[in-house]
């Protein structure tokens, strides 16, 4: 149950501490900076085959306003995890990625299978791209 207190009764529980509170802020994502090069490299690829596929003045600006998308949204994630004060963690090593895995919110996964959960999307956008490039040649 609660109960109420008066103001003069938080004063005597209260324990006041004037110092400044230093927080760690941890602005890591938690995995190798090559998953994040490997899936910008994957979904820029799938541009650049879209952009070759359907070789059209008319789309260049578009496929660049995606390209220069594509790489401010990860170059800002990047810079993010760079800001200070106060943050000192680095992304994990590829050698200390295959020893421990990561923990996600539905459990612990090795290496592999964060890489494959990481990689799907942009691999299957790619294949996306291939099988259109592929409908296009026979047609």
């Amino acid at each position: 149950m609660s109960k109420h207190l008066t103001q003069a009764e938080l004063q005597d529980l209260a324990i006041v501490n004037d110092a400044p509170v230093r927080t760690k802020v941890e602005r890591n994502f938690g995995l190798p900076t090559g998953l994040y090069v490997a899936t910008v490299a994957l979904y820029l690829g799938f541009i650049g085959l879209m952009a070759t596929l359907f070789h059209n003045p008319e789309l260049a600006i578009p496929m660049v306003i995606f390209a220069g998308f594509i790489i401010i949204a990860f170059g800002l994630a990047g810079l993010w995890t760079r800001m200070k004060p106060d943050n000192d963690t680095t992304p994990m090593t590829w050698g200390q990625f295959g020893v421990r895995g990561i923990d996600t919110p539905s459990g612990r996964l090795t290496a592999n299978e964060a890489t494959v959960q990481v990689l799907m999307l942009p691999v299957l956008i790619l294949g996306w791209g291939l099988a259109i490039a592929v409908i296009v040649a026979f047609t």
